[in-house]
């Protein structure tokens, strides 16, 4: 991926052994979608700041279909009402430990490693979409934040037990711009228009300083953020989002419903998170891309689904 490359989505060394639930109890509690009638919309980007390493440049002409898809992240409850239906076991809980920011561990937590590169990214044992922070934390006071330490197989599980699958990229940054003519953020091309904070990013000196000035240190509950046009929340900063594309830096994104290529290492996430910052990393930008290995999980990593519907 290049410069960076573990600064947004640090990878596992080793393969879990979970698998992607095919046939699943449709899920009743996932019913909060936006019906997008889809058209043509510029994909990618020429910003001076996009990253020509990352495959943004250029944009190019696209076409997606008729859809739904999440007003917001899905969140902890809806997560936990899937694994009570289903008896799904994360790849994080099957491995037995996960990616967390090290400023969210307490000081007296146990030694933990690094990534290198990346000593933000701590290796900690029992963490899991229930267990963000390790076994000591929970998220009873955090039902309505999206859930986190999520792989894309265990998305992927979750979306058909709701009846869906994972948003393509075109899917995805169709629904960020709103309606909107290529624009940087999901609500133009100002980043704290009149000095108001429309995502929750880090504000400061990173990964030592968080000045909070968005409200939120780690994840904001979804719904917190001004919605884009067509009224979806959250787009961008927050949690990364998985897309179901393979992800490639020198493959053409352009034309109609484009799916990327047909195989790969990685699987491409959009959107930034609380996590992004502009000294490092401004990722947090509708055009911006990013990925990692389908079994990976990390505590700023989360999805939203979509269905097809008629034209």
């Amino acid at each position: 991926m290049g410069e960076n490359e573990h600064c947004c989505a640090p990878q596992r060394s080793e393969k879990s052994s979970s698998a992607v639930f095919e046939e699943q109890k449709i899920g009743a509690t996932h019913e909060d979608m936006v019906s997008l009638k889809g058209g043509d919309f510029l994909m990618g980007t020429n910003y001076q700041h996009g990253r020509d390493q990352d495959g943004e440049k250029p944009t190019l002409q696209a076409r997606v279909s008729p859809f739904a898809i999440d007003r917001y992240a899905v969140t902890n409850s809806q997560y936990a009402a899937f694994v009570k239906s289903s008896g799904y076991t994360t790849d994080a809980e099957q491995v037995g430990w996960s990616f967390v920011f090290a400023g969210l561990l307490p000081d007296d937590f146990e030694d933990t490693r690094g990534v290198q590169g990346s000593p933000w990214w701590r290796q900690v044992f029992g963490a899991c979409w229930k267990s963000p922070e390790g076994p000591k934390s929970s998220i009873d006071e955090r039902m309505n934040h999206p859930a986190i330490h999520i792989s894309w197989n265990d998305a992927v599980a979750y979306a058909n037990w709701v009846g869906g699958r994972l948003p393509t990229e075109a899917e995805w940054e169709f629904s960020a711009q709103g309606g909107l003519e290529n624009p940087i953020f999901p609500w133009g091309d100002e980043l704290e228009p009149d000095g108001q904070h429309f995502m929750n990013v880090w504000q400061g000196s990173f990964p030592d300083k968080n000045l909070e000035t968005d409200g939120w240190y780690g994840t904001a509950p979804v719904g917190s953020y001004p919605p884009n046009q067509y009224g979806l929340r959250e787009m961008t900063g927050n949690v990364w989002e998985w897309c179901s594309d393979w992800f490639a830096t020198d493959n053409k994104r352009g034309g109609g419903d484009p799916k990327g290529p047909v195989t790969g290492d990685t699987r491409v996430i959009k959107g930034g998170s609380y996590l992004c910052h502009a000294s490092y990393c401004n990722r947090y930008r509708i055009a911006a891309r990013s990925s990692t290995t389908t079994d990976s999980s990390m505590g700023h990593l989360g999805f939203r689904t979509v269905r097809e519907i008629e034209n």
